[in-house]
């Protein structure tokens, strides 16, 4: 396409996005307005699940809205935010506030200087639950603190979550049907998905309805959890945060699995997988609610053989979820000698950084500030994460709270809790010395993740982790593997979807790697193992 038609659609994306944010005739300026009952009027997006429902509905959040005296128009984005990103960011016009999960990241801050404000005095004065935050968990300020020592961004801290966020599941009444046994490495699972594939595996008369492996859709800005990358600790690599841009730590080493032989034979195995029919034909279109919906199959017939997920009731539902076991890492082959990892996510799954951002442009930062700081309060954290006391959290009197099943019997809490608030997405602090009994799928999430637990605790968290939250880069730094990566993924990205649906990768795989060392990955490399170095000799 023209660099000029590029253009166009860049601002006309932009228009309609600052469009829904009160306009770039009004912008900001908007926010300066008070409502008849005296509230500070703000504007704000928010890159929220899927799943969620309107912020209307939240009765936590009108209610900290209310204790904060805004009122904030929402636009709730669940959907291309990168694309939408860099339309608003390039025409600095932004709302008070966005939230989310890195929703603007080091990078962005580093690119557009001067267009978030930097938050370190006004948290100071207003802000006393990120304070007490800060006190208690120091580590949050840590992630936060860029190196000149400002804070544009807040972090999140959820405690409850454990070491991985993928478990890979089998459908072991599939296997009883066929007289199969789990699979220990890649070989065998092959056979089971093709058997799968053959025998009319579900019972249902129908040889040709069962998916014998699906995955979750990768987007543009790298790999995310639910997918076969994990299939990486087959061969020793230990990901990180699901190493969503190929970077991981082996040996104290900085490398990227985008160039590693590794990746390779993993590609060349999914294709051969592909190619037999074994992996959902819309695994490269569909997207996340599709890859969970499909997975819930018919009543009690059940669709897909093998894949990726949380937990068993978040990924199939409650009725199939009896039919689906949680299974041990696979070695490559029978033989192999290399010791089996998986992904560490801990850092990720319990921190979040650059959850929340404050522009520069806001008119009444202080009343912003309030509301933001509501969001930390220990009590208000709970329902951001799980939802509202009395329809998903039971207040026991005694400051003490168990979070309660879904109304609807029929649900799974995992799909409750992200259709009823921000879950996982938003800010938050749960402080640990929160008295909160969780949900049945959090209590199965340890008993389903036991089969992983023999790779996760040979994992050297030493020299195979990668601190990606805690490591602060410079501008400059910040700008050159920006744009390194953007061209990597751009290249990296296609090739993985082209290779596992056509084939090709031995014989590109020579030419692949040099034209992805063209990118800057190596000079990134550089870069990161300077920093892993300098925080590693620290801490």
């Amino acid at each position: 396409m023209k660099k000029s038609m590029a253009m166009m659609a860049v601002l006309t994306l932009g228009a309609g996005l600052l469009a829904g944010c009160g306009g770039s005739e009004e912008g900001s300026g908007d926010s300066g307005q008070t409502t008849p009952d005296g509230k500070v009027k703000l504007t704000a997006i928010m890159t929220k699940h899927p799943l969620t429902q309107e912020f209307s509905k939240m009765k936590w959040l009108q209610e900290a809205q209310e204790r904060a005296g805004v009122e904030i128009e929402w636009q709730e984005v669940s959907a291309d935010w990168g694309q939408k990103k860099g339309a608003l960011l390039a025409g600095g016009d932004v709302p008070d506030l966005i939230i989310g999960p890195n929703a603007i990241t080091d990078a962005d801050y580093a690119q557009f200087p001067g267009l978030f404000e930097d938050l370190t005095p006004l948290l100071d004065t207003n802000a006393p639950n990120i304070k007490k935050m800060f006190e208690e968990k120091p580590e949050t300020k840590a992630i936060s603190t860029q190196l000149d020592g400002k804070i544009y961004g807040l972090p999140k801290y959820q405690r409850f979550w454990p070491e991985t966020t993928t478990r890979q599941f089998i459908n072991k009444q599939w296997l009883d049907n066929l007289g199969l046994q789990e699979p220990t490495n890649w070989d065998e699972l092959y056979d089971v998905l093709l058997a799968f594939k053959e025998q009319d595996a579900n019972g249902n008369g129908d040889a040709n309805d069962e998916i014998p492996m699906d995955f979750a859709p990768s987007g543009t800005g790298g790999f995310g959890p639910f997918m076969p990358t994990v299939l990486l600790g087959s061969q020793g690599i230990t990901l990180t945060d699901t190493s969503g841009q190929g970077y991981f730590v082996e040996d104290g080493k900085v490398k990227n699995f985008f160039v590693d032989e590794r990746y390779k034979d993993l590609v060349a195995f999914l294709h051969k997988c592909y190619a037999a029919g074994l992996i959902n034909k819309e695994v490269f279109t569909q997207d996340y609610t599709k890859y969970q919906s499909v997975a819930r199959g018919s009543g009690d017939t059940a669709a897909v053989g093998f894949t990726w997920g949380w937990e068993v009731t978040d990924r199939f539902g409650n009725a199939l979820a009896p039919q689906y076991e949680s299974i041990a890492p696979l070695k490559e082959s029978a033989s192999s000698t290399d010791p089996v990892s998986w992904s560490y996510d801990y850092n990720s799954l319990n921190y979040g950084v650059n959850m929340v951002s404050l522009a520069s442009t806001s008119k009444n930062k202080e009343a912003a500030v309030k509301f933001i700081n509501e969001l930390y309060d220990p009590e208000v954290s709970m329902q951001v994460l799980f939802g509202s006391l009395g329809t998903n959290i039971k207040d026991n009197g005694d400051d003490t709270y168990e979070v309660l099943p879904p109304e609807d019997a029929a649900m799974d809490p995992g799909t409750w809790k992200w259709t009823t608030t921000w879950a996982d997405n938003g800010p938050m602090y749960i402080s640990d010395a929160l008295k909160l009994k969780l949900g049945t799928d959090m209590q199965s999430v340890g008993k389903q993740t036991e089969p992983l637990k023999a790779a996760l605790e040979n994992v050297d968290k030493d020299q195979d982790v990668l601190p990606s939250l805690f490591i602060k880069y410079s501008v400059e730094d910040n700008n050159a593997m920006t744009l390194n990566n953007t061209a990597m993924l751009s290249l990296t990205l296609s090739k993985w979807a082209e290779w596992i649906t056509k084939g090709g990768v031995e014989d590109q795989w020579a030419g692949y790697a040099e034209d992805v060392k063209k990118t800057g990955i190596e000079r990134n490399i550089e870069i990161m193992q300077k920093y892993y170095d300098e925080y590693m000799s620290q801490n």
